[in-house]
This record gives structure tokens, C-alpha cells and sequence, in this order.
């Protein structure tokens, strides 16, 4: 029995050094860039590009999906975009290098106060809102709580309306006190190395992963065991807020830009895209043949276009779709 257990112990501490250990290796080779600033007793984390002289754009406030960080929505935007606007990428709380802040940011509400506390420290007094999946449950939320700051609305692939069915099993494991810890931290690092490639790839079925994708986005940073169990929680939350919240969003007047794929399995555009288009009044939703989850990498020219509809450009967006339609790629 005493050799039982001591080989228990010993497998722990084994698992505690090897998740510390890869932890510390995923922020060593993956830096923090940004800059950390106190929103209300917690740090978040963001690069701030100022606009430039010779922008055409207001200023741009791009919120990442989950198992993310602020690299996701700058490595597809931000060479295309940095002549054009200023453009704050950021950490949602408790991923990439942002601190977590109290329980309220377990929550898209709660996660939109604190990006429109930034956006206030950097002296952002309205901005363009540009959310993928996730990111886009708290754009509506940002819009329902802070609608003086939104000069227009871009949801790419947005996950924002009740779904049938749960959310995957390891979620639930990681948000479960103690034991959550304990799978996060043991069970995760070793685990997610392992699939990283794998599960990237599904993310962007049916098109190819862009090559250089999870070394460019810093994508390792989620499999520490902290973001992980964050993002853990933030996804296991979200069922019962937008069962609570979606109702509300027919109070959104921003102008409204929608992006989805018709072929995405991640977050599906019949439950959500569709009906976020159904109730924000004077919305445009483009639904993309072939497309799957990520139009912020496969579609990028489209989401600029559709950014420079809602700074009152006139863009044939119609058009400009059928043309991104016909150039998408599938995987062989």
C-alpha cells in the first residue's frame, strides 16, 4: 500500500514539474509584445498600433476567440491594416498574458467592461468592434452595454445564440474545482502538444491551415494550465448567458457586418450567424460557399471590405463575396 502511494506521489510530482516546466517553455518561446495595464485591479495585456496619419479608418478593436490570444486577429490583420487605422489587439482576461481579473469576467458582459475599461486607458473613445467565435458573444455584449463606444460591429464566424447538445467533455472537466486544476495541469500540457496540429487543422476544415500558423499565433500559450481552465470556464458559461442575453440583442443599432461559412463545424451559421443577422435590425450577413471557421485568414480582403462599409465606404459586398468564394481553397 505505502509503495502504492508512493508511487502516486511520485507520478504527481512528476506531472507538476513537467507542467511547470512546459509552461514556462511555451512564454519563453512566445514573448510577451504587449504591454500590461491596470483596468481595475488586474492587468490586461494588448498591443496598441496608433492611428496614423494617413488613416482612412476609424480605429479598430479586434476580440479574439477562445483557446486564443491577441496574435490570432494580428497576424491576419495588422500588416494589411497598419497605414489605414489604429488598431488595438488584446488578451481577453485570463488568456494570452492578461490577468484574470474577479469572477465577472467568466462572462462575455463581464469580459466587455473590462476591453471598454482598456479601451478608455488608451484613450479609445469608439472604435470599429472586429470578434471571431467567442469573441463575438461579448461584441454583442459590448454593443448592448457600451453602445456610445461602437462606430460599427464586424462578427466573423460569431458564436452568440443557444445551441442543442453541450460543449465537449474536457471543458467540463477543466471548470470542476480541484479536479479541473488537476486535469489542467497534469493532463493538458502532454495532451495538447500531442493534438495541437491536429486540432488546429480541424479549426480550419475545410480550408488549409496557413503554414506557420500555431509558431506565428503563439497558439501553445492556451495548453498552459491556467488559460487553459480560463478558457475552460469562459466556454462552459456561455450556454446559459446567451440563453439569457440573445433576446436582447434587437436592441443593437450599430451597423452590423456578419461573415460565416457555410461549411463551418465549429460554430454553426444556422444558429447563430443567421439569427444574429435576423435580429440585428439592418444587419449584413455574407454566408461564404466552402468556407469554414476561420474568414478572418481565408476571407481577409472581405472582412477589410466590410470594415470599410461600416466607416461609410461604398463597397459591393455581394460582389466582393462571390469573387472570395471563388478563390477558396479546399483541403486535398
Amino acid at each position: 500500500m505505502l509503495f502504492i502511494a508512493s508511487l502516486c506521489l511520485a507520478a504527481l510530482v512528476v506531472g507538476f514539474g513537467f507542467s511547470a516546466y512546459q509552461a514556462a517553455a511555451f512564454e519563453k518561446d512566445n514573448l510577451n509584445t504587449g504591454e500590461l495595464i491596470d483596468v481595475g485591479g488586474y492587468r490586461m495585456n494588448s498591443v496598441y498600433i496608433p492611428r496614423p496619419k494617413t488613416a482612412d479608418l476609424p480605429t479598430l478593436v479586434f476580440i479574439h476567440g477562445a483557446s486564443a490570444n491577441l496574435r490570432d486577429p494580428m497576424v491576419a490583420f495588422r500588416d494589411k491594416l497598419e497605414e489605414r487605422a489604429g488598431m488595438l489587439f488584446l488578451d481577453r482576461p485570463g488568456l494570452g498574458f492578461s490577468e484574470r481579473g474577479g469572477p465577472q469576467n467568466a462572462y462575455p458582459d463581464g469580459q466587455a467592461d473590462a476591453i471598454a475599461a482598456l479601451m478608455r486607458k488608451r484613450g479609445i473613445n469608439k472604435a470599429i468592434i472586429v470578434s471571431h467565435s467567442f469573441g463575438g458573444a461579448i461584441a454583442a455584449s459590448f454593443a448592448l452595454n457600451h453602445k456610445d463606444m461602437v462606430a460599427g460591429l464586424l462578427f466573423l464566424s460569431p458564436a452568440t445564440h443557444p445551441w442543442p447538445g453541450g460543449i465537449e467533455w474536457y471543458y467540463d472537466a477543466a471548470k470542476i474545482p480541484v479536479i479541473g486544476w488537476l486535469f489542467s495541469t497534469l493532463v493538458v500540457p502532454p495532451v495538447g502538444l500531442a493534438s495541437i496540429d491536429r486540432a488546429t487543422r480541424q479549426v480550419f476544415a475545410p480550408n488549409p491551415r496557413p503554414d506557420g500558423y500555431i509558431e506565428e499565433t503563439a497558439a501553445y500559450l492556451a495548453l498552459r494550465p491556467r488559460a487553459f481552465r480560463n478558457n475552460a470556464i469562459d466556454i462552459a458559461n456561455l450556454l446559459e448567458y446567451v440563453k439569457r442575453v440573445s433576446p436582447r440583442y434587437k436592441e443593437i443599432k450599430a451597423p452590423t457586418v456578419i461573415i460565416t461559412g457555410d461549411t463551418d463545424r465549429v460554430v454553426l451559421p444556422e444558429i447563430h450567424s443567421r439569427q444574429l443577422h435576423e435580429d440585428i435590425a439592418g444587419s449584413t450577413l455574407l454566408r461564404i460557399h466552402n468556407l469554414g471557421h476561420k474568414p478572418d485568414y481565408i476571407v481577409t480582403d472581405l472582412a477589410i471590405a466590410a470594415i470599410e462599409t461600416l466607416a461609410g465606404k461604398k463597397r459591393d459586398l455581394n460582389k466582393l463575396a462571390a469573387e472570395a468564394e471563388a478563390k477558396i481553397v479546399l483541403v486535398e
